[in-house]
């Protein structure tokens, strides 16, 4: 325990110091959600939305952007270039095992996602009088189990790519094809209904937290296929997982 506190403190300074990523991270999604806000039209109720404005609609779709960058670019980069550069390798020899610092990334993914959600919600509320998620514990398991799902899917990343730029190369399909999925690329609106049916099921399932966020409970079979890919995944990942 006191290994992994230690590694966990020296991988926090280091997450700190990456202003760039950190501020992609935690305020990219914020700051877009603002340039559409100071948009008049955008905060007009639209029957479209249900009635909604289009920023209130169109938020829940912004979460995907700091899970995707998290989950699927920043997460298996970071630990691919720790294997590439035998760092797994030489803590292996140490009272400090590679698993201590495979941790301590995931907790850092997770506050980073937090933070980043937090902010989101917040400025949207104060500012642009979106309402708050309605539906609070289908929100936070859709939110857990959508992250859960997109965290499992970088690690995959992470056990199968050797180097930094097999593991992006990697990734870049991928975050693309869930950003496009998720409404972040164009709003789901404006995909062909049989498009947006299948992001309903794409991680980190962004219907699901439109639901809970608009007051709706969240369909149990959107939830329960986060819920599988986050296990297959992760139990893939930990099986081809190498650390050197």
């Amino acid at each position: 325990m006191h290994g992994f506190r230690q590694i966990l403190r020296i991988e926090a300074r280091l997450y700190l110091r990456d202003r760039p990523t950190l501020l992609s991270t935690i305020g990219v999604p914020t700051l877009i959600l603002t340039v559409l806000g100071l948009i008049p039209a955008l905060r007009e109720p639209d029957p479209k939305f249900d009635g909604q404005t289009f920023v209130s609609y169109f938020a829940p779709s912004l979460l995907v952007v700091s899970l995707v960058v998290v989950g699927v670019n920043t997460l298996p980069a970071v630990l691919a270039t720790y294997r590439e550069r035998g760092v797994l390798r030489r803590l292996a020899t140490t009272p400090a095992h590679p698993a201590a610092l495979l941790a301590a990334q995931l907790v850092l993914a997770l506050a980073g996602i937090l933070a980043s959600a937090l902010l989101l919600i917040v400025v949207a509320r104060l500012a642009f009088g979106v309402p708050l998620p309605r539906h609070p514990l289908g929100f936070t398991v859709a939110f857990v189990l959508g992250t859960a799902a997109l965290l499992a899917l970088g690690l995959l990343v992470a056990a199968v790519a050797r180097t930094t730029k097999a593991a992006q190369a990697l990734a870049a399909p991928l975050f693309m094809v869930t950003m496009f999925f998720g409404g972040a690329y164009l709003p789901r609106f404006l995909l062909p209904d049989f498009v947006a049916r299948i992001g309903d099921y794409t991680p980190p399932g962004v219907q699901a937290l439109l639901d809970a966020w608009t007051g709706t409970s969240p369909q149990p079979l959107h939830l329960a296929i986060m819920a599988v890919i986050a296990v297959a995944a992760g139990a893939s990942a930990a099986k081809l997982f190498r650390w050197e």
